[in-house]
């Protein structure tokens, strides 16, 4: 058998359907839409899940408890044994040579270190948590730990509450507070003027 031999399985090019080109064609008139109703229309069609007037099923189904998904924290997890793979003795093992070398993916990851296997170099290493055994064993072989300070899912959150509560109250009007002019002081003697005299 040749290359110029070589020909696709049965089956495997499928002609497109041609519609509207003649009642011979057998999809002509209503282009196999049929006769009238939404889906026959231009844009028709029923949402997902539809029932066609029955309760659908994600109304009969309790709903109960809550999703913490928004604020989980996922790490990107790197353990001592590749730090001792990847990088020689006195070279800085952050978030970006991490990334280069492969060893954590994604925008703005967030990175532990574990402590699983055995470290003999002096690194520095810079992530945003560690294991207690980690920390100690880059810091036994001579290394540096930095802790890149960084807020959680759960924090961004409140702060972002917080700031559109106090941007609310700041764009709030506020009470117009009511002047009362001050009475003039009277002298005794005026006092005793405007006091009415006894019958």
């Amino acid at each position: 058998m040749m290359l110029n031999e070589i020909t696709k399985a049965a089956g495997a090019n499928k002609r497109r359907k041609r519609v509207g080109r003649g009642e011979s064609s057998g999809h002509g008139k209503t282009c196999t839409r049929g006769h009238k109703g939404c889906q026959s229309r231009s844009g028709g069609g029923v949402r997902p899940l539809t029932e066609g007037g029955q309760m659908p099923i994600f109304r009969r189904l309790p709903k109960r408890g809550f999703s913490n998904a928004p604020f989980r924290q996922s790490w990107k997890i790197v353990n001592l044994s590749d730090l001792e793979r990847f990088f020689a003795d006195g070279e800085t093992a952050d978030v970006a040579a991490l990334q280069r070398l492969g060893l954590v993916q994604g925008v703005k990851p967030m990175v532990k270190i574990l402590g699983n296997g055995t470290l003999g170099k002096k690194l520095t290493v810079e992530a945003h948590a560690f294991s207690r055994r980690a920390r100690e064993e880059v810091e036994k072989a001579g290394g540096t730990v930095k802790l890149i300070e960084s807020r959680t899912p759960a924090e961004k959150a409140k702060a972002k509450r917080n700031t559109a509560k106090s941007r609310a109250a700041a764009s709030s009007p506020k009470p117009v507070e009511k002047v009362v002019p001050e009475q003039p002081a009277t002298t005794p003697e005026e006092q005793a003027r405007e006091k009415p005299e006894e019958a």
